[in-house]
């Protein structure tokens, strides 16, 4: 059986809720931060080199790096399932970006804030810039399609959300000027699979969906 080794609080809620929709059975396992770090506990961090969720184990894999993960799990447990498009479907395209732009683009600029911000200082205009423009460009998206990948949802949406979503609880960043992505957390978070999942993974912490 799968385990998941989940840091509370973190992009690893997205193995979980990957796990839900799939209908697989897993072990998870849950870690509190640190309190004077809030970094991971000692524990986690002996698990792997880089020392951070997610990680899951599988027979003797251990695996790190949330894509690396969805796409492991995905090939080796659910290759025909319909949360990655294959290369014949019309959103094969829209949903390789969006998977990538999750951690490549998307992370990279909330990590880049979250340093400059620890330092005292304010993003250099060309970085500020990086910040609009991706999420402008979520926002344009979202009034074209129901899902980040298309018509219906995806890995690529699995990637996304926690930044949209988890990760905002750290800024209070407010999406009040942003109805279309209002209105696709609302439909991600009447999902089943989705509310299962954040029960499981973060008790006491309910989604910021709004």
């Amino acid at each position: 059986m799968l385990t998941v080794h989940h840091l509370r609080i973190s992009q690893s809620e997205r193995i979980v809720w990957l796990l839900e929709e799939l209908g697989l059975e897993y072990d998870l396992k849950l870690y509190n931060r640190d309190p004077d770090t809030r970094l991971a506990p000692a524990d986690l961090k002996a698990l792997h080199p880089m020392q951070i969720a997610p990680l899951i184990e599988d027979g003797g894999t251990m695996l790190g790096e949330s894509g690396a993960i969805v796409d492991y799990i995905v090939g080796k447990y659910a290759p025909e399932t319909d949360l990655a498009p294959r290369p014949d479907h019309a959103d094969f395209a829209d949903h390789l970006y969006w998977f990538h732009f999750a951690n490549a683009t998307f992370m990279t600029n909330g990590m880049m804030q979250i340093a400059v911000g620890a330092l005292g200082g304010d993003m250099p205009p060309p970085l500020a810039k990086r910040v609009t423009n991706a999420w402008a460009q979520i926002e344009t998206r979202l009034g074209k399609a129901d899902y980040f990948g298309g018509l219906q949802l995806t890995t690529a949406d699995i990637m996304m959300v926690f930044q949209l979503t988890t990760s905002r609880a750290f800024n209070n960043m407010a999406i009040d000027h942003m109805p279309n992505l209002k209105a696709y957390l609302q439909r991600i978070g009447a999902r089943d699979a989705y509310q299962t999942a954040m029960a499981k993974a973060e008790p006491g912490f309910p989604p910021k969906l709004d």
